[in-house]
């Protein structure tokens, strides 16, 4: 099952920008950064678009152990500041897939300025029919990318076909949490159509159903809590960066961050880290 051409253009159009690369670049000017030298710290503030940025990731990456010969698919790649890091930080290839058109052109194209080209690449597809051979890679990535797909069965199959036996499933995603229905807007969906939680049982079901094993399972909720109120702290206090994901999400930005805020302060949404291996054979 894949996304219906109406689904798909919901979730692209909540995503698409125009001239976006143009954008960051015109930011990164005006922020006294020179866009042909540029540096992965001048792009921290927007290129990981999800919450506590650059400190999920790295805790992500701690918990699934990579190592340089690895193939990494980040299923849901954004602007690819995720995919960039592992392979800087430990040298494995990347392979980011994106529902977003202009989200993979923008990350193909900081890419090549941050001289990542032969490690990490990007590719327009649809996560519930992943273009690869089964059994291609040793770890498949996620961050704040499921949100949006209401077959979660049919997204952590696909998941587990392109996995190599004994290989890893990272996540660090957004879930249903106990207090209520969510808030809209929020950076994933302006409203409800577009915006598909589980609990955190219900996922632990799923990946069991299909044959996952944990490995490692975090909630984290608290700690995207403390992060989120310091960054509305510090936002209130200035005026918007030259470089951030307002860039990305336009002038429902600032309301999409205080629901966000609200969303976890009343338990509306919970955030978990996880890591699931897939056995050498399926369990009878």
């Amino acid at each position: 099952m894949q996304l219906n051409d109406a689904e798909f253009d919901r979730v692209d159009a909540h995503y698409a920008r125009q001239n976006l690369e143009a954008a960051i670049l015109k930011g990164l000017v005006s922020a006294g950064k020179d866009p042909e030298r540029l540096r992965a710290e001048d792009l921290q503030s927007m290129d990981e678009f999800h919450i506590r940025g650059r400190k999920a990731t790295s805790d992500l990456a701690r918990d699934v152990v990579l190592e340089r010969h690895m193939q990494v698919l980040d299923v849901g790649s954004g602007l690819g500041g995720a995919a960039r890091y592992l392979a800087r930080e430990f040298g494995c290839r990347v392979t980011g897939l994106d529902l977003s058109a202009e989200y993979c052109r923008v990350a193909t194209g900081l890419t090549e300025r941050l001289g990542l080209e032969r490690l990490v690449s990007f590719q327009q597809g649809n996560a519930l029919a992943l273009p690869y051979p089964d059994a291609s890679f040793d770890i498949v990535w996620t961050q704040h990318a499921s949100m949006n797909i209401a077959d979660k069965s049919g997204l952590y199959r696909e998941m587990w076909r392109v996995l190599k036996p004994g290989g890893k499933l990272a996540i660090y995603d957004i879930l249903a949490g106990p207090g209520g229905a969510v808030y809209f807007p929020v950076p994933w969906a302006r409203e409800p159509s577009t915006s598909f939680l589980l609990t955190p049982r219900q996922l632990l079901n799923r990946l069991s159903d299909i044959g996952f094993k944990p490995i490692v399972w975090r909630d984290v909720t608290r700690g995207g809590l403390e992060w989120f109120r310091q960054v509305q702290e510090k936002a209130g206090k200035a005026a918007p960066p030259s470089v951030g994901l307002h860039l990305l999400l336009g002038a429902d930005f600032k309301r999409m961050a205080l629901n966000q805020l609200l969303n976890l302060e009343g338990e509306r949404i919970s955030l978990i880290e996880a890591v699931f291996r897939r056995p050498f054979q399926r369990p009878q």
